[in-house]
């Protein structure tokens, strides 16, 4: 190796690697502080946070492909431009899911029990259920590469099938990460309510990193942050609506396992989620109605808050029968955002193969965004 790639691997690798020793050192602080079991729900709770902000950009990032991108005749809008950065946490995401598979003997019971179905036999095992999170792992991470880019015309095709096969495998790693952990909630809708809390997650933390576009000029110029803020309430309210439609099944069929699996995530902890949650879908409504940058940005946050929160309280209680923030759950919190940020300029996604035809041309996305400024 020549003395300057020596040189640029020694600079590429200065930051990752105390991001990635702090990561792995408060992973170890917290296998200390509340054993293996706990540890392992804390670090999935925490790594789901990870990957809903790769994949929920995702549907998001489509749809301003499809319906939004033709207002801009010269690329894209800052938004656009911060979901599309999101979509490279996704090799970041994959890499860190690996620790999972060696953890789920011990974060589902169900592997160690025999299946009594031959596809039972196939299906529920932990090679079964580690080739399925690997291929959905796999898919997600060619999605993101497929439409990290800007389309280079309205017309490209990729918009319905991106659509499709997310949906499909987000449903499936849902059922298989989160409601196989607790098999007493037999829900058919917390695959599309678990992507629908992950796209607001994505498009609210898009909505803070992005800087603020000019405002437009002109007649029927739109309220400034109106364009962040009604596409954040209606996520909003597509959430909650999933949320109370599922809660209502269970409560009024008088399903006793339902009820349990709701009982524990009960308790002061959750009526507080849930109180805040409802506060903040009804405070995202109230405000399309005097829309502005700073309340948009504030609501932002508050989104943030309460789906990082929505995630330790789906998984946390299938390990403790109840729904608290624990030291552990800060640790894990914090040593998965820490390899999350030592990993991202090392997992960098290739280039995909078939967008390097003569016919399609890599956008700039950097030029693109200020043209859309401009």
């Amino acid at each position: 190796m020549s003395r300057p790639a020596k040189r640029s691997l020694g600079r590429r690798l200065a930051r990752p690697l105390p991001l990635g020793l702090a990561g792995l050192a408060l992973l170890a602080l917290a296998v200390l502080a509340g054993g293996w079991r706990e540890a392992a729900g804390a670090y999935l709770a925490a790594w789901l946070v990870l990957l809903g902000l790769a994949a929920g950009a995702l549907p998001v990032a489509v749809a301003l492909e499809r319906f939004g991108l033709r207002v801009h005749d010269h690329g894209e809008g800052e938004i656009a431009l911060s979901l599309r950065r999101l979509l490279g946490l996704m090799p970041a995401a994959a890499i860190l899911g690996l620790p999972l598979l060696a953890a789920a003997p011990i974060l589902y019971p169900w592997i160690a029990e025999p299946p009594d179905t031959p596809l039972g036999r196939v299906w529920f095992t932990w090679a079964g259920f580690s080739l399925r999170v690997l291929a959905y792992l796999g898919l997600w991470v060619w999605l993101a590469a497929r439409f990290r880019d800007a389309p280079t015309g309205p017309g490209d095709g990729r918009t319905a099938a991106g659509v499709g096969l997310h949906a499909l495998v987000g449903t499936l790693a849902v059922t298989d990460l989160v409601g196989s952990l607790d098999p007493r909630l037999g829900s058919s809708l917390e695959g599309i309510l678990v992507l629908t809390a992950w796209s607001g997650l994505a498009f609210a933390a898009a909505i803070l990193r992005a800087p603020e576009e000019p405002a437009p000029v002109g007649r029927g110029r739109a309220v400034a942050g109106q364009d962040r803020l009604v596409p954040l309430a209606v996520l909003l309210a597509l959430w909650a609506y999933l949320h109370f439609v599922q809660f209502l099944i269970v409560w009024s069929a008088n399903l006793p396992d339902e009820v349990r699996w709701y009982l524990a995530r009960g308790g002061w902890s959750g009526r507080g989620l849930a109180l805040a949650a409802g506060a903040v879908v009804l405070a995202a409504a109230l405000a399309t109605l005097r829309p502005g940058r700073p309340t948009t940005r504030v609501l932002a946050g508050l989104v943030v808050a309460v789906h990082v929160a929505e995630m330790f309280w789906l998984v946390t209680p299938a390990l403790r029968d109840r729904f608290t923030l624990t030291g552990t759950d800060l640790l894990a919190a914090l040593g998965v955002l820490c390899l999350a940020g030592a990993l991202r300029p090392l997992a960098r996604m290739p280039h995909p193969w078939w967008t390097r035809g003569a016919g399609t041309r890599r956008v700039d996305t950097r030029r693109a965004g200020k043209g859309a400024s401009a």
